[in-house]
């Protein structure tokens, strides 16, 4: 079947989350006269980010949008390290992931993919959050897709569903774009063709990538770019 529309996650596949973010937490311990280990705190503030969508998925929570989860698990982080700060400044240091920087493959293969398909986000952030993040890195979207738009988190298949049908387009004809295994695979399941896309520095230098096997997914590229030639855009 022919790919009419491609739909990226967006945390780590097409933003640089790990950097941008701890570029912030140092200019806000620097405003702040506060120092901290601030690539460890980026990583415990992802790595909360999981189970708190996990605990809306089992009911203990109501429907919460991830600007939400986020401050919650910011909170408590500063909390945990005796960070004194304001309300203000909270909101203001949880906007960082409004304020993410793409990685440099981004907007110029985006820009090329836009000419031949649809694209847009599909990604667990919310509409502001991803729409603010478009506006600040100058991501050419067609479209902002969110799982708020359908009540459900991925892995769940309704956000990849859901994203088919707000296109008008068969799952077989979306193709998620990914740099997480288990995103694509939880598409794949749901009908979904799959284009994984390496991004090695995600969680910083040195770390292991994924597993995936040979032939696991549609399409293996090494950026955006080299998407972009695999699917003649």
């Amino acid at each position: 079947m022919t790919i009419r529309a491609l739909a990226f996650d967006v945390f780590g596949t097409v933003v640089d989350w790990r950097s941008s973010v701890i570029a912030e937490l140092e200019q806000f311990g620097a405003r702040h006269g506060v120092s901290a280990d601030w690539p460890g705190f980026a990583d415990a503030w992802r790595a909360g980010y999981a189970p708190a969508m996990d605990r809306v998925r089992r009911g203990e929570m109501s429907w919460t949008k991830i600007d939400d989860l986020h401050r919650m698990i910011l909170v408590e982080l500063l909390a945990a390290q005796r960070i004194p700060v304001s309300d203000e400044d909270v909101d203001e240091l949880n906007r960082a992931w409004h304020r993410l920087d793409p990685w440099p493959d981004s907007v110029a293969g985006l820009t090329r993919l836009k000419q031949r398909y649809v694209i847009t986000t599909l990604s667990n952030g919310n509409v502001s959050l991803l729409t603010n993040m478009a506006k600040h890195a100058g991501l050419p979207w067609d479209c902002v897709i969110s799982a708020e738009l359908f009540g459900h988190y991925k892995p769940d298949p309704e956000a990849y569903l859901g994203c088919a049908g707000l296109l008008d387009v068969e799952p077989g004809e979306l193709m998620l774009v990914a740099a997480h295994p288990s995103d694509l695979r939880a598409a794949r399941d749901a009908g979904l063709r799959t284009g994984y896309v390496v991004r090695p520095l995600e969680r910083g230098p040195g770390q292991e990538l994924p597993r995936v096997r040979d032939g696991e997914f549609d399409v293996v590229a090494s950026d955006f770019g080299d998407l972009a030639d695999q699917l003649g855009a």
